[in-house]
């Protein structure tokens, strides 16, 4: 069946980093533009940023555009997110997506197939 499990979330300082990686089975990776999202408590969940499935397009929110960087090994199966110069306000519990039929990058959750359980990312001032 299909997974996608997060991990490396954890406490960071401001002005810190954390690299979460998302590992993958059971769908064709290589095909699928894969993204992050974050849900802060109380609010949306939200985009971060996606990547496509193999020409390396990236698309990232203003709000993380310079600080977060999105890669994927094919071979791995496994999309990481790179967070630098992490702010109190990128708390949130972050969640990797997949979405088939990879063209126009799309930032709208509701367009990605699967996702995973979710990783707490929690950042201190």
């Amino acid at each position: 069946q299909v997974q996608l499990v997060e991990s490396g979330g954890g406490l960071a300082q401001a002005g810190g980093s954390l690299r979460l990686s998302c590992s993958t089975s059971g769908f064709t990776f290589s095909s699928y533009d894969v993204g992050w999202f974050r849900q802060a408590p109380g609010k949306e969940r939200e985009f971060v940023t996606t990547m496509a499935s193999r020409d390396g397009r990236t698309l990232y929110a203003d709000s993380v555009k310079g600080r977060f960087t999105i890669s994927r090994d094919n071979a791995k199966n496994t999309v990481y997110l790179q967070m630098d110069s992490l702010k109190p306000e990128d708390t949130a519990v972050y969640f990797c997506a997949g979405r088939f039929n990879p063209g126009t990058l799309r930032s709208n959750p509701s367009l990605y197939n699967y996702w995973g359980q979710g990783t707490q990312v929690t950042v201190s001032a």
